[in-house]
């Protein structure tokens, strides 16, 4: 969909004569394989060298991405006389690839310095000096002069028009970035200054990424210039609505714009700059995760000013809608559930910059040879190019705005920051047809004004929808209490989020599960998860697991519509991904990885109404396996007991087999099972015996009182609402929480279906 665009090579590179780029070597990396080499695969001189902004193309441009000279002063110094060190750009001082690695602090300041020719085609024309990003504070001179004013933020995608700074010879580009990271009040993701070589430790957060972290590129337009296309499908009409975006004049200016495929002109529209334009897409081809289609997108200004960009597009929608009763997402109007991972995005070599291109694109990749139809990409933004092969590989993308520090309130000045930068990051990927939601906040982190912020994001692009908190349940959270969906997590899961009247339900983050691989670890034996398995058979039997009880019980009687699981590779000392750091080793069978995830994205297509119980009348629940049919469920001193009950048993019997059906105390959509003699007690399970107890108001005893239904053959099975695959069973005469082929002497997989399925009768007592 994107012609190669090869850069303009430039008639001086890198820092100039007195820093041949001979004499830049890498650093040692933590760990290294084939996909990450930075001897092999990373070319020193042009690193990056694809064209970086895959959605408004131009045929020429020069990469500036190679060897600087760089230099580290203090904090407040000026720009130093000499820049004795070499750095390979776009690779933070942080990394190995970069050849610095070293940690940077709150009080450096960081210089970088390289001199070029502007090509002699180039001649007539403006001259934009592009940043993919930087981190954290970025100032530019050329031949001495400040470009523009310093630009602030970390992850979104900034250029100045350098034509009046130019000397029609060779130029010199002089760069300084200032950044606090966890000193500031900054967004800053996972990033945390620590030492930049493995280190004991069990933390869920990374080492730090300072300054330049993407490509930095040359590029010659028009004066009256398009600088985006904000592209929304409308399939109710068939259309694309279009507003091309301009600068130097193009405001108002005549423009056309034209959707095809294969060459053949689709349909296409003529208008002003800055008003939207409906581009007619009849019999649409739809996007989806199956069939990724793309249509080429081009936007001419007319007249004199003959600017020209390319693009694409996908058409698809997203909303959410009832399906069944239950809230649900929606893609194309039609439910489809969203199993996917969380992906930081880091690299043992290039921490926030992936060394290549194809290692952009592997992870993504590997979701979809896992069978993952989604990826939530975590508190970090990544370059325009992995929105590009996501588009084009076809997975739903939740994008989280990078959270400011955990542990601070933020004042009044980082908060107009963020959420000047989280517009920025909005209008960047506004028209990525992969990208579905928003996540505006995680787990409390530098939490805010949720509500109002998740009506402004909702409010700048209404097209998709909005997580105004993933992890409401988790570290001090508050929920907004808008938004698209209601966003839980649990560890490991999956457990359920309690369904609403209007808002999805999703499972922003499960799992965590972790097996670390001897030669593949990056700080050897000091990887941690959130449970650890001791081969690899446990791993894919746990993690199987976990996507078959969410296909058997969470989505159909829960009424959960997507999840995240933790995570797709391993981080650091984080040693609970489907792949090891260096992506050299996929831990888990991926046969049957894929095979449980379709299976589970099947289901939902085909997904029947929720199980109904009788709300607010009494119960008897009768055992239906062979030879026992004529048991009920019963408390006795507390405990549940299946017991033989009929027209001659005593009045007492008959009372503690009577059960009044409740809406679920931690899920609307699920059953809770009041006991007819002692009002205010449930049927609940606690250390797996199930038992007759008052819940404490704990969200746990809660969650162990309530039971999600699902069709059974011949009866309905009971699923714990926080233990999704785990049911109410009887064996002995006894009521336990069982797993077939688990651990426990209940968990015995001979007549296990049977045993946990449950004819619900008219009640032994009125």
């Amino acid at each position: 969909m994107v012609p190669a665009l090869a850069a303009t090579a430039l008639l001086v590179s890198g820092a100039g004569p007195s820093h041949a780029a001979a004499a830049w070597d890498p650093e040692p990396a933590p760990m290294t394989s084939p996909l990450t080499s930075q001897t092999n695969q990373v070319p020193v001189d042009h690193p990056l060298p694809e064209y970086p902004r895959p959605q408004l193309t131009r045929p020429d441009w020069a990469d500036l991405n190679g060897i600087w000279g760089f230099a580290v002063t203090s904090r407040d110094a000026g720009q130093p006389t000499t820049f004795g060190e070499q750095i390979r750009v776009p690779f933070v001082p942080e990394s190995a690839l970069s050849g610095v690695q070293r940690k940077i602090t709150q009080n450096d300041k960081l210089w970088y310095k390289r001199t070029f020719i502007v090509p002699s085609g180039w001649s007539g024309r403006h001259i934009q000096l592009n940043f993919g990003a930087s981190d954290w504070e970025t100032t530019v001179w050329v031949n001495g002069r400040q470009a523009g004013a310093a630009h602030r933020g970390g992850y979104d995608a900034f250029s100045y028009d350098i034509t009046p700074l130019l000397n029609g010879g060779t130029n010199t580009i002089v760069i300084s970035v200032y950044d606090p990271t966890e000193t500031g009040g900054q967004a800053i993701g996972k990033q945390r200054v620590q030492d930049v070589t493995p280190h004991p430790g069990k933390s869920i957060v990374y080492t730090a990424s300072s300054g330049i972290w993407q490509t930095v590129w040359l590029e010659p337009t028009a004066t009256a210039r398009i600088t985006r296309l904000d592209m929304v499908p409308r399939l109710e009409d068939n259309t694309l609505r279009v507003t091309v975006r301009g600068a130097g004049g193009a405001d108002g200016t005549s423009v056309k714009v034209t959707v095809s495929s294969g060459g053949k002109t689709v349909g296409s529209a003529t208008g002003t700059v800055g008003t939207e334009l409906s581009v007619p897409v009849p019999g649409a081809h739809l996007w989806t995760p199956e069939d990724p289609f793309l249509y080429d997108v081009t936007a001419e200004l007319t007249g004199t000013a003959a600017d020209k960009v390319g693009s694409y597009t996908g058409m698809r929608s997203i909303a959410v809608k009832d399906v069944g009763g239950v809230r649900r997402p929606v893609l194309n109007g039609t439910f489809v559930f969203q199993t996917g991972t969380l992906d930081q995005g880091y690299w043992p070599d290039g921490i926030y910059t992936a060394p290549t291109d194809e290692a952009l694109k592997y992870d993504l990749q590997k979701h979809k040879d896992l069978g993952f139809n989604m990826v939530r990409k975590h508190i970090k933004v990544e370059p325009q190019r992995w929105f590009y092969w996501a588009d084009r590989l076809g997975l739903l993308v939740w994008q989280d705005m990078p959270s400011m520090d955990s542990g601070k309130t933020p004042d009044t000045a980082a908060r107009t920051q963020w959420e000047s930068e989280y517009r920025a990051i909005i209008d960047q990927h506004r028209s990525s047809p992969s990208l579905i939601q928003w996540v505006d906040q995680n787990e409390g982190w530098g939490q805010y004004d949720q509500a109002r912020i998740a009506d402004m994001v909702k409010a700048y692009d209404p097209s998709r929808l909005v997580d105004n908190m993933s992890g409401v349940n988790c570290c001090a959270a508050k929920d907004g209490g808008n938004g698209d969906v209601i966003d839980n997590h649990n560890y490991v899961g999956p457990g359920n989020t309690p369904t609403e009247p209007v808002r999805a339900s999703v499972l922003g983050e499960y799992g965590g599960l972790g097996y670390r691989v001897p030669g593949h670890e990056w700080y050897p034996g000091g990887g941690f998860s959130y449970e650890d398995q001791p081969t690899t058979t446990a791993l894919n039997n746990r993690l199987i697991g976990l996507l078959d009880g969410m296909r058997e019980n969470t989505m159909p009687a829960g009424g959960l519509s997507a999840s995240v699981y933790t995570q797709i590779t391993d981080v650091e000392n984080e040693a609970n991904g489907l792949m090891s750091y260096d992506r050299q080793v996929v831990k888990v069978d991926q046969a049957r990885v894929r095979a449980a995830n379709q299976a589970l994205i099947a289901a939902s297509r085909s997904l029947n109404a929720t199980v109904k119980l009788p709300v607010g009348q009494n119960v008897s629940i009768r055992v239906t396996t062979p030879g026992y049919t004529d048991r009920y469920i019963r408390h006795y001193d507390g405990l549940g007991f299946t017991e033989v009950v009929n027209t001659a048993s005593a009045d007492l019997l008959k009372r503690d087999a009577t059960w009044t059906v409740r809406p679920g105390l931690a899920n609307k959509l699920c059953y809770s099972f009041e006991s007819r003699n002692y009002p205010g007690e449930y049927l609940r399970h606690r250390e797996f015996r199930v038992r007759r107890e008052a819940p404490d108001g704990s969200t746990v005893s809660k969650e162990d009182a309530t039971w999600c239904p699902v069709q059974g053959s011949g009866g309905v099975r009971m699923s714990a609402a926080g233990f999704p695959g785990q049911y109410l069973r009887h064996i002995n005469a006894e009521l336990w929480l069982a797993q077939s082929g688990g651990a426990h002497t209940w968990d015995n997989p001979a007549g296990f279906t049977e045993d946990t399925t449950w004819a619900i009768e008219p009640p032994w007592a009125p």
